[in-house]
């Protein structure tokens, strides 16, 4: 972990790809960490056409409109946010800080934002919470033992969680070659706090491999009405590439968020911002929309919600900030996309989240816009 010591200066970085670099040396003493953080799946097409697409997509701006002030406001699940950009669940922050996860919830509440926990944080989900002031959404696995993954969901509930996260796209884990050739092992006495008490048969198993073992490959769609069952709260699914997917979340009552899982899962599958349109005509507003995978611009935010998401979330991006500077650094990298989305939407000729459609914009002719593909 990154130790306390006099701050960089958080000033002179001016856009996330130099937050990543400074991010990036703070961790070069961690290689594995760095590893976990960084890799991909296979040949890493997917995580590179997660960020290249964005470039992919030209702008359409509109002139001569009044935009001597732009509104970045907006709702995600009735929750009011002051900026569309959130911090995706995503494991181990203690890893880039010691403050871990506390720290990115710090910052994204004082953002007026929100965050996704993962399950696999090193903070516990109650402590989290506290300091995410009421900004706050939790990612779970179904485990075997449903038991076990109802308590989760009861302390989620308990702890003021808004929404649950069902991961869905990683039945079985990507092969990241990086993190095989040097593998993650997490030091003596650390541990995931939120991933659910230990039997007596997984007793001499690692923190990561005790989390493996209690995955249940099986999941399917019929699983989540044993969930919706098991709790109160708005169900998303997370990992939805495809309009038939989509369609079936929503039928199953649930919201969409469109991920590759940061291309850490299956390599060549369609980038998140690809993927996108085809999702919002087959969810047709009867549900949000988020995406992740790839944003480092305001103007990357910008076409994610002119195609119809209604937040994006970042994950490596917020490991860099926090590895810099814990939650000063989370913020710093926030505060950049807002200062940046306010921009893009002034020079489009845009004053709100709302005015935002596909008319801003001109895809490649390659891509599918809708059912018919």
């Amino acid at each position: 972990m990154t130790g306390p010591g006099p701050g960089p200066d958080l000033s002179a970085l001016l856009n996330l790809a130099e937050v990543e670099a400074a991010g990036r040396a703070a961790l070069a003493q961690q290689p594995a960490a760095l590893d976990y953080y960084v890799s991909g799946a296979n040949d890493e097409h997917t995580l590179r056409a997660n960020r290249a697409d964005y470039a992919r997509v030209r702008l359409r701006p509109r002139v001569l409109v009044d935009v001597s002030r732009t509104d970045l406001s907006t709702t995600v699940l009735g929750l009011p946010v002051s900026l569309p950009v959130g911090i995706a669940p995503s494991a181990m922050h203690g890893l880039a800080h010691p403050d871990g996860e506390a720290a990115t919830a710090r910052a994204v509440a004082g953002a007026g934002s929100l965050m996704g926990l993962s399950t696999m944080s090193h903070c516990p989900l109650e402590e989290v919470a506290g300091a995410a002031a009421g900004r706050l959404w939790f990612q779970l696995y179904l485990y075997r033992d449903r038991e076990l993954s109802r308590a989760l969901v009861a302390r989620a509930e308990a702890a003021g969680a808004r929404a649950l996260v069902l991961t869905v796209d990683a039945p079985r884990l990507g092969r990241r070659e990086p993190i095989l050739r040097r593998p993650l092992h997490l030091p003596p006495g650390v541990t995931l706090p939120n991933v659910g008490a230990r039997r007596p048969s997984t007793e001499h198993l690692s923190e990561l491999a005790h989390f493996d073992s209690l995955l249940d490959t099986s999941l399917s769609w019929r699983d989540l009405d044993w969930l919706a069952g098991a709790t109160r709260l708005p169900i998303v699914l997370k990992g939805i590439l495809t309009a038939e997917d989509a369609a079936l979340a929503v039928a199953h009552g649930a919201h969409v968020w469109v991920s590759n899982h940061g291309g850490r899962q299956l390599d060549t599958a369609v980038s998140a911002l690809e993927a996108l349109p085809e999702i919002a005509d087959a969810v047709a507003g009867e549900r949000e929309i988020y995406l992740d995978g790839g944003v480092t611009r305001g103007t990357d935010v910008l076409k994610a919600l002119a195609l119809g998401a209604r937040a994006v979330f970042l994950g490596r991006a917020a490991f860099w900030g926090l590895a810099l500077a814990g939650e000063a650094g989370v913020r710093h990298t926030l505060e950049l996309l807002r200062e940046e989305l306010h921009l893009a939407m002034a020079l489009c000729g845009k004053t709100r989240l709302d005015d935002l459609g596909p008319d801003l914009l001109r895809l490649p002719a390659d891509w599918p816009t809708g059912r018919d593909q």
